[in-house]
């Protein structure tokens, strides 16, 4: 849902983002095999093709896990969410051509039983490179090929790849809001939150490559610094929230607490408190105060983060929107969020503790 109420699919901004996104990841890939070629590694073409995809999907992986933290530290870095999963299905795609290669676009014609057409950027997956050689079938070849499962420095790291890739699998095949919509924004979000374990099975399966292939131990440092990146990043802002939330707030009388007063609240912004352990957003606007849930319907996204717009409460992730009476999406839209009945005694704000069913119109407080 845009601002007009109207559903985004391919507006100006994310065209225009996709095509930085593809020049940004074509850049990388010439240069990565262009350096490497005239680094006089011993390499051959496939194994730098490989090793060029396989890094892309890595190091988009690390960006697409510090877009969210990033975006709490400083909302200047909140138009990169709404790229984030054309970031994660670019990822997943790049990450499909390190193991099979071009092979995806050669299926049209192999349905067909006809000869596919060369492609200039051809070249062999590391399933084919490396695994299609012998009498064994490749697959099964990845999986009986290395059997040191009980050694550590050992262990076939090819084996982390695979689940890995099938978990960002599941992810890029449900990351269009069809799936949201008929799997709930709770199951869809678990599910993908299963990126986590993804992004933790790659570093195992790059680090692993990396010190059965390498000598040196260049890789393995920048797998490890990455990795404190994104979990020191995370922490940093899981901190950060925590400080939010445990300021106390006082009961006052008729089951109303006081949260802050009017100056603290921008025009057209809100003030996030948290009421009887939930996050509650408190928008001012026209000369008015009202209180609403600080979860989008939509994906779970941060609501007091957002601002208002056409009079409508707009969601800094996607864009979904709410009428601050009523915590309603202006028709003919159906989502619906609790609001919180709200009073203003000179300049400070009550809210009560006890959130309405979602959609209830409350009247706004007015700033005298």
């Amino acid at each position: 849902m845009s601002v007009g109420y109207k559903a985004v699919q391919w507006n100006r901004q994310k065209r225009i983002y996709d095509v930085i996104l593809w020049l940004s990841v074509f850049l990388y890939l010439w240069g990565f095999m262009t350096f490497t070629e005239k680094a006089g590694d011993n390499l051959d073409t496939h194994g730098v093709a490989i090793r060029a995809y396989g890094s892309a999907a890595f190091i988009l992986l690390h960006i697409i896990l510090s877009i969210g933290p990033l975006s709490r530290l400083n909302p200047k870095f909140l138009p990169l969410l709404f790229n984030r999963r054309h970031m994660g299905v670019t990822m997943f795609f790049l990450a499909l051509a390190h193991v099979d290669g071009w092979k995806i676009l050669k299926l049209p014609w192999e349905l067909f039983g006809a000869k596919a057409p060369k492609f200039p950027w051809d070249f062999n997956g590391a399933l084919t490179w490396y695994h299609d050689f012998g009498d064994l079938d490749p697959l099964v070849s990845l999986f009986v090929g290395n059997t040191h499962y009980g050694d550590f420095i050992l262990f076939p790291f090819e084996f982390l790849g695979v689940i890995a890739l099938f978990i960002l699998f599941l992810m890029a095949a449900t990351s269009h809001d069809f799936w949201l919509a008929n799997l709930t924004a709770p199951i869809w979000k678990a599910l993908h939150m299963g990126v986590y374990l993804a992004y933790g099975l790659l570093v195992g399966h790059v680090v692993l490559g990396a010190l059965q292939t390498n000598k040196h131990p260049s890789l393995t440092i920048a797998v490890l610094v990455g990795m404190v990146w994104i979990v020191g990043l995370h922490l940093i802002t899981g901190y950060r929230e925590f400080q939010k939330d445990k300021k106390a707030l006082f009961l006052t009388t008729n089951d109303f607490v006081e949260v802050g007063t009017i100056d603290e609240i921008p025009e057209s912004r809100a003030k996030v408190v948290i009421v009887s352990g939930e996050r509650v957003a408190i928008f001012k606007y026209e000369g008015k105060i009202s209180a609403v849930s600080n979860v989008c319907q939509h994906q779970n996204g941060p609501l007091g983060e957002g601002k208002i717009v056409e009079g409508c409460i707009t969601c800094p992730w996607h864009g979904y929107q709410y009428l601050p009476e009523s915590g309603a999406s202006p028709p003919p839209f159906e989502e619906r969020i609790p609001t919180f009945a709200v009073k203003v005694e000179g300049d400070r704000i009550f809210v009560s503790t006890t959130p309405n069913p979602p959609g209830t119109r409350v009247e706004p407080a007015l700033i005298t």
